[in-house]
């Protein structure tokens, strides 16, 4: 608990790239602490905006946000009137008459359309510094909101406080709002299905305050290691829950029936662990493999995902073979000593106490049964069921090339959802407002070269390309001072800029080394998605390559959309390598602690089948690919992988005790099975809560998770047994054959002699 009040949030920059790759150095060091600046926009909506009662009310909402902490300027008609007026009149003071503010508003087209598309609208952006902090953004949200209130609009005008940073803020706060709500539902649902399906041993929800104990081991990590909480960190804990629960279910259930069979208590905690553990750490070490696939990505919150899951399955491990172990037992050992209970066996008639037990043992033979007819109806047909199962693989292999990316963060929350419902109707009234940023480094800022290249490339970019809409830098500020025309010398640029108030020079330029040219890209990520801002951002570079700048002059590529689009991409498009690269060290760690080609493969063989059932169910439900869920390849590994090799450690168990294959399935089946149904039906109940999310986001997520929970126990139960029945029975087969062989050629050899 102490640990976890270290945990800091992350949603920097530094959690999408590297700090040492050139993609942060350029977006994070050169634009984003230079240049970028975000704004929160007030937008008024009324019959008409030109009148003075309501510029006094901005003018009033100026004054007092100016004065706000991280606050760098306002921007707003009121600002712009006044200045225009101080030019014509020599008075700072918004007139008082509709008429005159009309007249300057007419008069100034160039400086007011930005902000007054319209006559029924009005724009006033609140400007912030680019690296402000997520705790800063939201202070500034919440000052913008009682700024408005105190500043007593006119009530027949509508204000709506909106804008990319009032929608990224209330977005995570309704997603974190949400999620606790759903964790809620997930814990109940566990607690429901545990109660049902877990019935057949005492203290049945047990493993539920088990594995939550696990987690908060894994929060207290968290803090001591150092590990951030970012936006895909947090999906962790419910895959932790899924993964944890099933070791605390199997040392459980291992107990009981040890416990059963043993009158000595101590012998059967020993049977326990020596029988349950190793075979669970196994698991646990094969399920590490697979989340150890998660460090191969570039981004830095995927990796901070996959240490997380590490740290937490051996949390999870350790909480359920020690306190969980030692709960069971010591309940065992104080239900006999409960004097409550043998005063109620006393009181009892002959008979009436004994007819629980019978129920319950008829009850877990009825899934014990059941399971065991399927495992008999699978292996008959062995080579039917494995022959659809790989077609099924290789076909969804195939589909799942064309399941779709999804990178647009606004189909990620609910569309409802009033910060986005504001945020597009903004959207409507200005216009796209996304942009390609290049930054321009130079030998000295008013070389009259760079700035005319500047021109010509801007407008050749405008002209030419679809999507660039239109170009802004220092050069407008130039060429409106200086009669819509470049000076040609460094010396009239200078006086030039001169002239140009420092807070309009900063937004485009930094001493006397660097430059900012911004292009306008509309609504690039709705309209031409992730492909398309990769292709026009390599068509600017191309471009770049024929009409070169001056010499002594580099250009940089950069801004939101560019590194949006290289996390999007490293998110998603590296999943398939994570994926095999998982399988491939689970295969080799299999095979460094079995020494035997035949356990390293048969839990391997599963997994790949799912992986390929898992795709091609995507493809068929039509579910696109996030953020979230792109690390499922890893996810399947780890709950899948789990499912088989405790199955096979059970079936080489019973085996080396002397039963047939056929004998050794059926008891694996029965007796470990039915934990294993209990496990991955409790892990399926959890995620069946996120189903439920308003956020697309997380529903795909939890749909996407309880559906390859689901793939994975049908290869338990469908794939599996037949596999290693038919590969160890051929190898049985083949080791007899060996040994006949052996003994012929001796007797031959005997005979000779």
């Amino acid at each position: 608990m102490q640990g976890a009040q270290k945990i800091e949030m992350a949603s920097g920059t530094e959690t999408f790239v590297g700090k040492d790759s050139p993609l942060y150095q350029d977006y994070d060091h050169l634009y984003q602490k230079i240049f970028q600046t975000q704004s929160i926009v007030v937008m008024v909506e009324g019959n008409e905006v030109k009148n003075a009662e309501l510029m006094k009310a901005v003018d009033r909402l100026d004054h007092q946000l100016q004065s706000t902490e991280g606050v760098i300027e306002t921007t707003s008609p009121a600002s712009l009137i006044k200045t225009v007026n101080y030019q014509m009149t020599g008075r700072y003071v918004i007139p008082e008459t509709d008429e005159e503010i009309e007249s300057i508003i007419d008069q100034n087209p160039d400086v007011f359309s930005q902000i007054i598309p319209d006559d029924t609208h009005m724009l006033i952006s609140v400007v912030m510094a680019g690296s402000a902090s997520d705790t800063a953004q939201e202070d500034i949200l919440h000052a913008t909101e009682d700024a408005v209130s105190f500043a007593e609009f006119p009530p027949s005008y509508n204000i709506i406080v909106t804008g990319d940073p009032a929608f990224m803020v209330n977005m995570n706060t309704e997603m974190n709002s949400s999620m606790g709500l759903l964790l809620g539902l997930s814990g109940i649902f566990m607690v429901i299905v545990l109660f049902f399906v877990f019935r057949h041993v005492r203290w049945g929800l047990l493993p539920l305050p088990v594995v939550l104990l696990g987690i908060v081991y894994t929060f207290g990590a968290m803090g001591y290691i150092g590990i951030p909480l970012s936006m895909v960190s947090m999906a962790a804990f419910p895959v932790l829950i899924g993964v944890g629960i099933d070791y605390a279910i199997q040392f459980h259930n291992r107990l009981e029936e040890e416990l059963h069979k043993n009158e000595d208590k101590g012998r059967a905690v020993v049977e326990t662990i020596k029988n349950t553990g190793p075979a669970v750490l196994i698991a646990l070490g094969m399920t590490g493999l697979g989340f150890v696939s998660l460090f191969t990505s570039s981004v830095p919150m995927i990796r901070d995902f996959g240490k997380l899951l590490l740290i937490g399955i051996v949390m999870c491990y350790l909480s359920s073979i020690f306190v969980g172990v030692v709960t069971v037992s010591l309940f065992d050992k104080y239900s006999e000593k409960n004097p409550l209970r043998k005063v109620a066996q006393r009181i009892k008639p002959a008979g009436i106490g004994k007819k629980e037990k019978p129920e319950k043992k008829r009850a877990g033979n009825s899934k014990e049964i059941l399971l065991q007819k399927t495992t008999d109806l699978t292996i008959r047909y062995d080579i039917i069921v494995l022959g659809i199962a790989g077609l099924l693989c290789i076909g969804g292999l195939y589909a799942d090339q064309s399941v779709a990316i999804q990178t647009d963060v606004e189909t990620f929350v609910p569309q409802d959802m009033p910060a986005l419902v504001d945020l597009q109707h903004m959207g409507d009234v200005m216009g796209g407002t996304e942009e390609l940023n290049l930054i321009i480094k130079v030998e000295d800022t008013a070389n009259p070269d760079v700035l005319k290249w500047m021109d010509q490339f801007s407008e050749h970019e405008v002209a030419g390309r679809d999507h660039i809409h239109s170009a802004s830098s220092i050069v407008s500020l130039v060429k409106e001072r200086n009669g819509g025309t470049i000076p040609d010398t460094s010396q009239e640029i200078e006086d030039i800029y001169a002239e140009i108030p420092e807070a309009q020079k900063e937004r485009y330029m930094y001493g006397k080394n660097m430059l900012l040219l911004n292009f306008n890209i509309g609504n690039a990520v709705a309209d031409i998605k992730i492909t398309g801002i990769q292709e026009l951002t390599n068509i600017v570079k191309q471009d770049m390559q024929w009409m070169p700048a001056p010499p002594g002059t580099t250009v940089t590529v950069t801004g939101n959309n560019v590194v949006f689009t290289e996390v999007i991409t490293a998110l998603t498009s590296g999943r398939v390598a994570m994926t095999f690269l998982g399988l491939a060290l689970v295969l080799v760690g299999l095979y460094v602690i079995y020494r035997d080609w035949l356990k390293a493969i048969v839990p391997i063989i599963p997994m790949f089948i799912v992986i390929g059932w898992s795709g091609g169910v995507m493809y068929y439900l039509n579910i696109e690919y996030t953020p979230m869920t792109a690390t499922l390849g890893a996810l399947i590994l780890g709950v899948g992988s789990e499912y088989a090799i405790l199955m096979m450690e059970r079936y080489f168990e019973e085996k080396d005790a002397g039963a047939s294959p056929m004998e050794a399935i059926h008891m694996t089946s029965s007796k470990i099975g039915t934990a294993i149904i209990a496990s991955g039906a409790t892990t399926v109940f959890g995620f069946l809560a996120l189903v439920a999310s308003p956020f697309p986001m997380i529903s795909n997520f939890g749909k996407v998770t309880v559906i390859d929970v689901l793939l994975a126990l049908l290869a338990t139960f469908v794939v599996f047994p037949p596999l290693i029945v038919l590969l160890d029975t051929w190898r049985d087969r083949r080791k007899g054959a060996a040994t006949v062989e052996k003994e012929t050629k001796k007797q031959i050899q005997g005979a000779e002699i």
